[in-house]
């Protein structure tokens, strides 16, 4: 269904109207409410379609069928789209009108009571932007805006609805989101929801180490963490979440860093956002030097700052602040196992194809370009232009070297055992030569590699005389090596590196 939202046509998903609809034909009020509202004023597609509405949770239940479920203690109707290809529409949230109740423990309300008022809905929602609801029936729109979400909107500003305190006191975690939508949608704090912020923050000492993480990582993965971070940072938030990373301020670093370490980690993380680099990657970004401040020494003879060891005790520490923050134990290996090989040696004129591919044993084929982000992260976080340098990208062609698949007979669908059933040869170097001569026809044909033509292939090979298979197996070496040599070449050029 296409609707003119304020003088621009938006598109309502089919699996949402189908909901909506289906409750106004029973009599019923729907709206859509909250995000979803707040986004399509943004013109921004909706992460999330919610819908409001007068009827009971059984009532919207009886109309939805096998299509319902309802799971939860706060009155919400999950209404399955079972022919929907679209995740984030496979289920449409309905949600009865609610009542304010008291928060005791300034986390979840004590009861929860169903209204026939809408009204009395967006009158317990958090923030202005979020109390907007939004109407669609016969292709004409209503919008519902009580508390001037639509200007704060327009003015990007955050903004309680009703007394700040109120808001904070009934449930801390909102002083988290309203940190998190500066993040997000680049608003800034009204002043009265800013200063309350700053006077209610120890509430947050109540709320889940879980819901912290929740909404910690939805700053990480907005588009502005750094921004998110530093309003944290300035409101008392962040020594909830990770308190390590404020040791960073101040902390010097010289040589070729330009900022303190505090300024080089958030800087780091929003390098990997630029690039819309995942969780783990953002996260090993900032927490890569938080090991800094704890190992900082001063050398009176070169005039710098060292920081030997940095990088194992701040895997220590970054460890301990997702474990704090109950990550997932997946999470919590990589992103541990990133800051502790942030700094391998990368110099591209002493390290060799060895060392490199010791490197990818300590932090595994599927984690080692994650690695190179990080450290691309890094260089950026520093203050240097180049995210991406000669010798990276040297290292980077080198890594792609040694993960590749090496060019031998160990490719072949055929070994030395079997080669000796088949043509009754013993071991020695005839053996050599017919796998040699045999690689070359399969490097000629990759379809030739099956066991039925390698065994045909060989009997006739074992019938030559040992100088006719000497030449041959010593024409397949050379084929080896020139199929190394255009492969090496093909992967330097792909990382413009000689």
């Amino acid at each position: 269904m296409e609707i003119n939202l304020f003088g621009r046509k938006e598109n309502i998903p089919k699996e949402v109207s189908r909901v909506t609809e289906t409750l106004e034909k029973a009599g019923f009020e729907a709206y859509l409410v909250g995000g979803c509202v707040r986004d399509l004023l943004l013109k921004k597609e909706p992460k999330d379609w919610d819908v409001t509405t007068n009827a009971t949770p059984d009532q919207i239940l009886s109309l939805f069928g096998e299509d319902g479920f309802y799971e939860n203690t706060f009155g919400t109707v999950g209404v399955v789209n079972r022919e929907t290809e679209n995740e984030r529409l496979k289920v449409v949230e309905v949600t009865p009108y609610r009542l304010e109740s008291v928060y005791s423990d300034h986390r979840r309300p004590d009861s929860v009571k169903f209204s026939q008022s809408l009204e009395e809905d967006l009158k317990r929602r958090d923030f202005t932007i979020n109390a907007l609801a939004l109407r669609v029936k016969d292709k004409e729109t209503e919008v519902v805006d009580l508390y001037g979400g639509k200007k704060d909107i327009a003015d990007k500003v955050i903004r309680t609805v009703g007394n700040p305190d109120e808001r904070f006191t009934e449930d801390a975690l909102r002083i988290l989101r309203a940190i998190r939508f500066t993040a997000e949608l680049g608003f800034a704090l009204n002043i009265d929801t800013a200063n309350s912020i700053k006077k209610n923050v120890n509430l947050l000492g109540e709320i889940s180490k879980e819901r912290i993480r929740d909404e910690f990582i939805k700053i990480i993965m907005s588009d502005k963490p750094m921004d998110g971070l530093i309003t944290a940072h300035t409101f008392g938030v962040l020594k909830y979440i990770a308190p390590e990373l404020e040791l960073g301020i101040g902390v010097e670093q010289k040589g070729t860093h330009v900022y303190d370490v505090w300024e080089h980690l958030l800087r780091s993380v929003q390098h990997s956002a630029d690039r819309k680099w995942p969780l783990e990657v953002r996260l090993s970004a900032l927490f890569h030097d938080v090991g800094k401040p704890e190992t900082r020494r001063f050398s009176r003879e070169t005039d710098k700052y060292t920081f030997y060891g940095h990088e194992v005790v701040g895997s220590r520490v970054t460890k301990k602040i997702l474990e704090r923050l109950r990550f997932p134990v997946k999470t919590i290996e990589k992103v541990t196992k990133l800051a502790r090989w942030h700094m391998f040696f990368s110099d591209t004129e002493q390290i060799t194809l060895s060392a490199v591919r010791r490197m990818i044993a300590n932090v595994g084929k599927e984690n080692i370009w994650d690695l190179m982000n990080v450290r691309a992260s890094d260089r950026i976080g520093t203050g240097r232009p180049k995210e991406n340098p000669y010798r990276l990208r040297k290292y980077q062609s080198m890594i792609e070297e040694a993960m590749r698949d090496p060019i031998s007979v160990g490719m072949l669908k055929t070994d030395g055992k079997r080669l000796m059933e088949v043509t009754r040869e013993t071991p020695g170097p005839r053996l050599g030569y017919i796998l040699h001569a045999l690689l070359e026809d399969v490097l000629d044909d990759p379809k030739l590699n099956t066991e039925e033509y390698l065994d045909k292939k060989a009997l006739e090979l074992s019938k030559k005389t040992d100088t006719e298979l000497k030449k041959l197996g010593e024409e397949g070496k050379l084929k080896k090596e020139e199929e190394d040599d255009a492969k090496v070449t093909e992967i330097r050029g792909k990382f413009n590196v000689k």
